[in-house]
Order: structure tokens, then sequence, then C-alpha cells
């Protein structure tokens, strides 16, 4: 049987586990990136990895053990606070690799918060891309190849890969788009949807080496994570592998182009004057506790302005043979829910099997049940993280407004749907319970 010719176009964490996985069972494979070098461009920050998605990737990959030696298993430590910093929700951090302890939502005896965090290991984004693409044979990935437009030949029915060099490829049996957001494999050939405005821009400041320039945020985050919201904003704090912490400035906006021309506090061409603007009288964060304040002041270097989208819920396309789609590409989402890397990373999984069990001349119908079962899962997740993105973000009176509600719904994904009225009156329960001796 020859086994068929497969090319994938980005050189993500999606597109090369993919590309992993299939050159493991020795099936041609070639990555087509538009970058033109592994350290073109940042490659964003920290990620955390779920035993039945992500995990399993990179066990099937057989590059858990690699994993290991990057992975921050104290970075599942998180804390949901207000403005004013007080805890609503904190997550220990998890003492050892193969730690099962639990933590009781709010921390101090129970168990059920631990389910949000839990065993799920931080990895930052740049490691893990480095991790796959050093586990590809060196000829694999072809950089400086941005895609133009995939079509179809009339002659042959394979596709036929444009780009924007002028230069063309064909012989492929497959195109697998991992081009995430913007991806030219959905646009030019699988579909006509386009993103949609999520509501939501965001300042990305970092803080270099923060143990030392910034102890009070270091203590605070605690190598994990905090996660502060007020009504309309939201200031993440994230212990990056590398010493560095980075931070994310997010505000709800109605403009996806001119928000950040139209916002007093944004100064392109001045990252100091942003960051004071930020915190200053009139800005965003002016009222916010001190130690919040700290984590925009303390940033250096260039303050990068981010738009969200996300693809519709339940999106999907009419299968066309040639093609098929893995990761943002096949349903972008924001990060609210954490879940976006590991559903790409079990597209590829279950892409790669489903290549790899293909007999001769039923690829495409492998293909088919591949996007089959990958519709409904990709819907199930972004539909659980719209819904945490308009009980953040757009819900009055955050977080203290919806910290039952978001709590309740990260714990019901890894329960039985049997057990989902219980789970909801254990943690309003305990929440109600705990506004009545807190105050809040």
């Amino acid at each position: 049987m020859t086994p068929p010719r497969v090319a994938i176009i980005g050189a993500g964490p999606t597109g090369t586990m993919l590309a992993r996985l299939l050159h493991l069972a020795n099936i041609p494979v070639v990555i087509f990136e538009a970058d033109a070098s592994p350290n073109y461009r940042s490659q964003g920050g920290t990620l955390d990895l779920h035993p039945p998605t992500g995990l399993a990737a990179l066990k099937q990959a057989g590059l858990f053990e690699k994993f290991l030696e990057k992975a921050r298993y104290d970075g599942d430590a998180l804390q949901i606070t207000d403005k004013d910093l007080r805890v609503y929700l904190k997550v220990e951090p998890t003492s050892t690799k193969h730690d099962n302890s639990t933590t009781p939502v709010g921390g101090g005896g129970g168990g059920v918060a631990k389910q949000i965090a839990g065993q799920r290991p931080e990895i930052d984004r740049f490691e893990l891309r480095k991790l796959l693409l050093e586990s590809l044979p060196p000829d694999t990935i072809r950089w400086n190849m941005r895609l133009k437009r995939l079509s179809s030949s009339p002659s042959s029915n394979k596709p036929v890969l444009e780009f924007d060099s002028g230069q063309t490829e064909t012989g492929f049996d497959l195109v697998v788009g991992a081009d995430g957001a913007w991806s030219k494999v959905r646009s030019s050939f699988l579909s006509s949807v386009i993103p949609t405005f999520a509501g939501i821009g965001l300042i990305h400041l970092s803080i270099p080496d923060a143990e030392k320039t910034s102890p009070e945020v270091y203590r605070a985050v605690n190598r994990g994570n905090m996660f502060a919201y007020s009504t309309g904003k939201f200031l993440a704090v994230q212990q990056m592998g590398d010493g560095s912490i980075n931070v994310y400035a997010q505000t709800t906006q109605k403009d996806p182009h001119n928000w950040t021309t139209s916002e007093k506090w944004f100064h392109p061409d001045d990252a100091n004057l942003t960051r004071s603007s930020l915190i200053s009288e009139g800005g965003p964060f002016a009222d916010w506790h001190p130690i919040l304040r700290e984590a925009i002041q303390k940033a250096t270097a260039q303050c990068v302005p981010r738009t969200l989208f996300q693809l519709p819920i339940g999106f999907t396309w009419d299968h066309k043979p040639g093609a098929t789609l893995i990761g943002d590409a096949a349903h972008l989402m924001t990060p609210f829910a954490g879940e976006g890397v590991n559903v790409g990373l079990e597209d590829a999984m279950k892409l790669a099997q489903a290549i790899i069990g293909a007999k001769e001349g039923e690829l495409d119908g492998a293909v088919r049940a591949y996007e089959a079962e990958m519709f409904p899962r990709a819907a199930k997740v972004a539909k659980l993280t719209d819904e945490l993105r308009l009980a953040w973000m757009f819900t009055p009176g955050s977080p203290g407004s919806v910290i039952a509600k978001t709590t309740a719904m990260h714990v019901n994904k890894h329960a039985p749907g049997v057990l989902h009225p219980f789970v909801k009156m254990v943690v309003y329960g305990y929440f109600a319970g705990r506004k009545v001796v807190r105050g809040y």
C-alpha cells in the first residue's frame, strides 16, 4: 500500500503535532509555514495541557517524558480576584508532578476547585512548539511559505497550493489547514465564514525577571495564574518559565478596528505613556489594587495590542476531498476556557489516527469521519468558552456575580451529566455560605 502524501499548512502546536504523529507512522508529510524561521515572532504566553487531550497527544507522540522536563506542575496555581484583590477562588499549586491531592472550592478543605486546574501542567507556548519542532526531521518544514490560496486541479482533482511567492505545489493527497484564525485553507477552499469580533481588546505586557523586578507581583501570582476581574475589565497575570510574567490588560470594546485609536489611554509610539495611562486617573485600571497596578507599571518593552475574534459556535463546512482543518482554523475561540490548544492537539491526534488507519482508496472517507466527530466535540467546547466570555466580561458585578456559575460550568465539564444538578447545588451553596461569612 502506498501511503498518502500529506501537506500541513502552519507549524504551530497543532500542525507540528500532526506531523509528528504521521512521521512516526512513516507517512510522508511536509509543513509549509509562513514565518521565515522558528523565532521569527513571539509565540505567545503559557499553556495548560489537559490529561484527555493535550497530554494524551504528547504521550501518543512519544514526547511526554521530554515534556516533563519543561512542564511546570506548580504552574496550575490559580487565583480569581476582583479589582481590590479580594480572592473568590484559590487553587494551590500541585506540589509534585504526580500529586493527585485536591484543594476545595475557595481553598482550605474539600475538593471541587482542583477540577479547574489540577493536573493541568503549564508550559510556555514557545517551549511546546520547540519540543515538537525538534521531534521532526529537519527537512519536514519549509519556512517562509505563505499560502495564498488552495484550489483543486481540474485534471487530477488533487489539491493545488499557491503561495505568495508565486510558487505552486501539487501531488498531495491531503492538505490540512493548521493555519490559525485567518486560515487560507478555510477561506479559499472550504468556507466563506470568517471570524467575528469577540468584543474584547487587550494589551500584552511583560515583566522581566519578575522575582527581582516586581517581588510583590511575583509572590501574588505564586508561580501560576492570577485573574482579576471587574465589570468589562480583566487583568490576567501569568508566570512564564523564563522567570518573566506576562500581563494581559483586557477591556470590552465595540469596534474591532479602531479601539486602539479611540482609547485615550493607548499610545502606539510610547509604551511608557500607555502603561501609565492604563493606571492613571481616567484609565481603566486606575482604581485597582496597588499590586495589580504594579503588574502594569513594572512591565517593560512594548505594549502589544491584540483583538479577540472567534468563529461561530458550531461552525462546520461542507466536506471537500483533499482538504480539512484542525485547531484554530477549524474552531477559533477565545481563551476563557483554556481549551483552545487542547482541542487542537486532540484534533491532531484524531486526524492522525484516521489517516494512519485508512486503507488504500479510503482516505477521503476517513477524513470525512474525522470531521463528523470533530464538529460536535469542538462545538461543545466553543459553547462553554463563549458562555465564560459572556459571564466574565459582559456581566455586571463580575467576578462576584458569576463566580458560582462559572465554577459549576468548569466542574461540570469533567463530571457525568447525571451529577450536574448535584455539582450546581454544592458549588452555589458553597459560594452563598462564603458570601455570608466574608461579605463578598
